[in-house]
């Protein structure tokens, strides 16, 4: 049988990155791929339609031995498969390269089958995939909210703060949400229905500004981006609040990471912390499901997009997130299908 050779359109990683990242340590190549299934081989061929930017592929632009694509999430089509699990034609997300076309193992790359169509294909990058899991695992597992109580989220209006803040409020909690401008915050309280939103670049003393929304104290914090927030949080939580570590944007550019000061109220206010992978908790995704894909068909739960066209365009949108250029989730559309 032929084997079919492509062009494959690709984003390389250049180099180490130090500091915050640039355009120009990411460069746009063409190279061939052979778009063939060994024999009695499991991986899937994948032509990618949708990518997905996310804070936490800085950290894996710190270590690098040799060139490669940038990998994330993203959605694709199927166009051959060596696994019984998928079918030509079939629409899937998890894990792919920043590329036209991806060869990967089902395993390798997690991936999930798409069974409901009948939303945008590009919702597998944000509210149904990794980041919709991640909003769902941080506050209904590692939270335990219940309702009445105050919930503060940071970075409220990335693809993961938007939904922590709208399952808050459908749980009848207080919630407010802090982000770094104006437009961000009239979101947070005109679309998303966040009770109250800050912008935390215009606050001199973070703690007072925590104190002026939570007189009486925060409930749950689900954290987004470390260093003086956390800081600040802390001296404001309530006794058995709980804190879910989502993510530490502000520290992933720094060559040496903030120190926290105030952890000594942990044990003062009886705080319960926990880090989370959301790749630990993929077991619930059909439950994930079986909640929200009603609410987006109802219109109870809304999401914003940022989709910057063309794989060219993908290295200016990764870099964009750390600059808080986004508005909603950021997504990179690689090809119609």
């Amino acid at each position: 049988m032929a084997e079919e050779v492509m062009n494959n359109k690709q984003i390389i990683l250049k180099h180490y990155v130090e500091g915050y990242p640039k355009e120009s340590d990411m460069e746009f190549k063409n190279n061939n791929v052979k778009l063939n299934v060994p024999e009695g081989s499991n991986v899937v061929v994948l032509k990618n339609l949708y990518l997905s930017c996310d804070p936490y592929m800085r950290s894996r632009m710190s270590k690098l031995e040799g060139s490669y694509p940038i990998t994330g999430c993203g959605v694709a089509k199927v166009l051959k498969s060596g696994d019984s699990n998928f079918q030509e034609g079939d629409l899937v997300w998890g894990m792919t390269g920043w590329e036209e076309y991806s060869i990967v193992t089902a395993t390798q790359s997690a991936l999930f089958k798409i069974h409901d169509k009948n939303v945008p294909l590009s919702y597998y990058t944000g509210i149904l995939g990794m980041p919709g899991m991640t909003a769902y695992v941080g506050f209904y597992e590692i939270c335990s909210p219940k309702k009445g109580e105050t919930v503060f989220v940071s970075a409220a209006s990335g693809a993961v703060g938007q939904l922590v803040g709208q399952f808050a409020k459908m749980l009848g909690c207080y919630v407010v949400g802090s982000a770094g401008t104006k437009e961000k915050v009239d979101l947070l309280k005109n679309k998303f229905g966040f009770d109250e939103a800050f912008n935390y670049k215009e606050e001199k003393d973070l703690v007072a500004a925590l104190k002026r929304y939570f007189p009486n104290g925060i409930d749950i914090y689900f954290e987004n981006v470390g260093g003086k927030m956390l800081d600040a949080v802390l001296v404001n939580m309530k006794l058995h609040g709980r804190i879910a570590v989502c993510g530490m944007i502000s520290q992933y550019n720094l060559e040496k990471t903030e120190g926290v000061h105030n952890l000594f109220c942990l044990i003062t206010k009886r705080i319960r912390m926990e880090g989370f992978l959301v790749s630990d908790h993929y077991h619930l995704y059909p439950k994930y499901l079986e909640m929200i894909i009603p609410q987006i068909k109802g219109g109870s739960v809304v999401y914003v997009e940022d989709i910057a066209e063309g794989l060219e365009n993908a290295p200016k949108a990764l870099v964009g997130l750390f600059y808080g250029h986004n508005v909603g989730k950021q997504v990179v559309k690689v090809s119609r299908e």
